[in-house]
């Protein structure tokens, strides 16, 4: 069954109206056992339609993580219609919203999420928390851009070689991926995703849906599971990244993927070799050597850790879009559209407008 097909709604809005989905996980305090709420807003406008309208937003992540609790999803469409539909295994939330010709399709997101760190103490030894086994092997399956064969295989062992343990697989692939990656800031949005061809070109370069999506492959065809999850930076690095972190309550480019790996004596493993490559590059003065005292650090506690000023969205990738005569997307985090004309690039504000801004309820 391809994922679309798992996708049901759970609501419809008419213009005017502002429809919610409440997901009542636990009492919206703020300061309870550590975790810290905001509220994250995306507002998005057609600026030329032409025909039927379609505007599509990725919802905040629609199932329990150890990392985050979505509370609330509210969106209202203006002068159209809007559902919000689930894929419960990629824990993908998607608002679709229908404006007929002639209207001035507007669309607004209004998400409240719960966020608490997320860090595995590999130390200590034990048992992962319970995940099924439909979900393990779930996400050891490849995708279209995501394969386990071929080069991509063949890159896993090498980095995997002499190791003998998961733990073991899982960190030298890590570090093969810091080592032999960098992020290349002339790569539009947050990359292609397409690591054979990443491998089979021999260009390293790439962003966090690049190197972050390379990690995956390579611990799929390792035997590892792991996943994407794609989503959002909404607010300052606690840890005092520049670099990791939003300035402003504006997180409107603060779109970011992130990657977890199943180890079975620690459970889902949080990741991110494609932050230690943003580090590198831009963290304060720029051009950091991977040896720097700050770069060590932070390659060391983000094999293990999340700073977590970010909201998830998703895990899922080859995403058709309901409606759409488009194809299918590699990952879902930013803002989308169609008209009769065709699929509107998310990058052109000419002719896409969208805000999204963040703030504490604390």
């Amino acid at each position: 069954m391809k994922r679309r097909d798992f996708l049901r709604s759970t609501g419809v809005g008419c213009a005017g109206l502002a429809l919610s989905r409440a997901i009542p996980l636990f009492a919206d305090t703020p300061s309870h056992a550590g975790w810290r709420t905001f509220e994250v807003t995306t507002r998005v406008a057609v600026l030329k339609p032409s025909g039927v309208t379609h505007i599509w937003l990725p919802a905040a992540v629609i199932r329990d993580t150890q990392f985050q609790k979505t509370l609330t999803n509210k969106f209202k469409a203006e002068g159209g219609t809007a559902k919000l539909s689930e894929n419960k295994k990629d824990a993908l939330g998607m608002v679709a919203a229908t404006y007929p010709e002639g209207a001035k399709p507007a669309l607004t997101l209004t998400s409240r999420v719960s966020l608490k760190s997320y860090a595995v103490d590999l130390s200590a030894r034990g048992r992962g928390s319970h995940t099924s086994r439909e979900e393990l092997e779930y996400f050891l399956q490849p995708s279209k851009y995501v394969p386990t064969d071929g080069i991509v295989k063949e890159t896993a062992d090498k980095a995997t070689k002499g190791a003998t343990t998961d733990i073991d697989k899982a960190r030298s692939i890590y570090d093969w991926v810091v080592e032999n990656t960098f992020r290349d800031p002339k790569v539009r949005g947050c990359g292609r995703g397409d690591i054979r061809a990443m491998l089979e070109t021999g260009d390293m370069g790439g962003k966090c849906a690049d190197l972050n999506a390379l990690y995956v492959g390579l611990s799929r065809s390792a035997g590892l599971p792991a996943r994407h999850v794609y989503g959002l930076r909404i607010a300052k690095s606690e840890l005092g990244y520049k670099s990791l972190g939003l300035s402003t309550d504006k997180a409107t480019k603060g779109q970011h993927c992130r990657a977890e790996v199943y180890l079975k004596e620690h459970g889902w493993v949080p990741v991110d070799p494609a932050d230690v490559r943003k580090l590198v590059l831009e963290e304060p003065p720029g051009n950091l050597k991977l040896n720097d005292e700050l770069v060590s650090k932070t390659r060391t506690r983000l094999f293990g850790s999340w700073d977590m000023n970010w909201m998830g969205y998703n895990y899922a990738h080859d995403i058709a879009l309901p409606g759409s005569a488009g194809k299918p997307l590699v990952y879902f985090m930013y803002p989308q559209a169609e008209t009769a004309g065709g699929r509107i690039d998310p990058f052109d504000p000419d002719n896409f407008k969208y805000e999204i801004t963040s703030r504490e309820l604390t």
